[in-house]
């Protein structure tokens, strides 16, 4: 059975707001996949199965791409995208790349994948590496542990998946997947995931709070997705903070 967090939201707006917040499941072997391309379209066959639904789906995807992008070390010219190409990485890589920042892989279909989000202005930012030597490396699922023992001391990952990676380097940094802490005027509220720390919350998760309280007529599912920067700054203005510094591994 899948966790599916329904806010409702009123006094909001005039007429309130509701939304469902697409997030993970209670079986951790399915919660990969809950909102993913190939079980419902990152969400959209909820809608177009119920095209009178009143309720908004959100897949948060913005709000993590967001996350992930402002995670990023500031003067950071170049990072590498490694893992399972999501809805989320092809927003990373774009915006990444319309900013001139170089964005390297090192798997020909991933390069291939993230090649047909880029328009032609920004396809010189990407390229196919075969070296380990990025400092950032922006991460998902398949990201393998053979892989980690090559990166030199002092690389930064930043998962952009659900599930943060094994951590296997003492020499590393390991952000947390893309989450935010809490406002301090929730209370009651402990972990959100095992993984993550107190009173920090998941950004698919926060997706559809602020997207209630912003009272947004919008779906954000299938290959549709909110403004990056107005949901996070939307997400900033209802006390939600970023966590600025990674951990370092505990192993």
């Amino acid at each position: 059975m899948s966790l599916l967090i329904l806010i409702i939201c009123t006094g909001v707006t005039n007429v309130g707001t509701l939304a469902l917040s697409l997030s993970l499941s209670l079986s951790l072997n399915t919660s990969k996949v809950l909102q993913g391309e190939e079980l419902n379209g990152y969400g959209e066959l909820y809608v177009k199965r119920n095209p009178q639904l009143k309720i908004k789906v959100v897949d948060g995807s913005s709000l993590a791409a967001a996350i992930v992008l402002n995670n990023i070390p500031k003067g950071a010219t170049q990072v590498l995208i490694r893992g399972k190409i999501t809805k989320v990485a092809c927003a990373i890589a774009v915006n990444l790349c319309k900013r001139g920042i170089q964005v390297a892989t090192l798997d020909e279909d991933e390069h291939m994948k993230l090649n047909k989000s880029l328009d032609m202005s920004s396809e010189n930012s990407l390229i196919l590496s075969k070296s380990y030597s990025q400092k950032t490396w922006l991460v998902g699922d398949g990201l393998t542990e053979e892989e980690q023992l090559k990166v030199p001391e002092g690389t930064l990952f930043i998962p952009y998946s659900q599930f943060p990676p094994k951590k296997l380097r003492k020499d590393c940094l390991y952000h947390s997947t893309p989450a935010m802490l809490i406002p301090t005027s929730l209370e009651n509220v402990h972990s959100c995931e095992n993984w993550l720390p107190r009173r920090v919350m998941s950004a698919w998760r926060i997706a559809g709070i602020v997207h209630a309280l912003e009272g947004w007529n919008d779906h954000e599912c299938g290959y549709t997705m909110s403004n990056m920067e107005k949901v996070w700054q939307a997400s900033l203005r209802h006390g939600f903070q970023n966590l600025m510094f990674p951990d370092e591994s505990k192993y």
